[in-house]
């Protein structure tokens, strides 16, 4: 595919490739909510099933999926903006202070049942080298 002057251009303003390396890979283009809310109130005055409508989208490059996902986000956030704001409960500096002891307690729990665990394993080893040594002292030695 053989691209003219014009279509490089094209590109290049529409930010699908660097101007100082044509040959660089495209990058998506991404929109600002400004300029989707901007457009959206554009098409939507356009009168519906016109052609004008198809030619404000031709002319942005855009295609009509792009206005669906842009509906849905402005729906939800108008949703979201009518819904009553409540407030999280404040923390207040006790609350807090409860919160950073009680990690600290699970945390020095764990350690102590890793310490209790380490302690008896190494009592059990050293009663196991116990056994080994007294059997060993009991037999006796056979002289050649």
């Amino acid at each position: 595919m053989t691209l003219t002057t014009a279509a490089l251009l094209a590109r290049a303003h529409n930010g699908g490739v660097d101007e100082d390396n044509p040959s660089a890979r495209p990058r998506r283009r991404t929109f600002t909510a400004e300029y989707k809310h901007a457009f959206l109130v554009e098409y939507e005055a356009l009168p519906a099933g016109g052609a004008e409508r198809g030619a404000l989208l031709r002319r942005e490059g855009l295609y009509s999926s792009h206005l669906a996902e842009w509906r849905k986000t402005r729906d939800l956030a108008l949703l979201r903006g009518l819904a009553p704001k409540v407030p999280g409960p404040k923390r207040s500096p006790e609350r807090v202070e409860l919160e950073r002891l009680r990690r600290q307690n699970r945390r020095l729990e764990q350690e102590l049942v890793r310490t209790r665990l380490a302690l008896e394993i190494t009592g059990k080893a050293h009663a196991l080298l116990e056994l080994f040594s007294e059997s060993a002292d009991c037999e006796p030695k056979s002289r050649p």
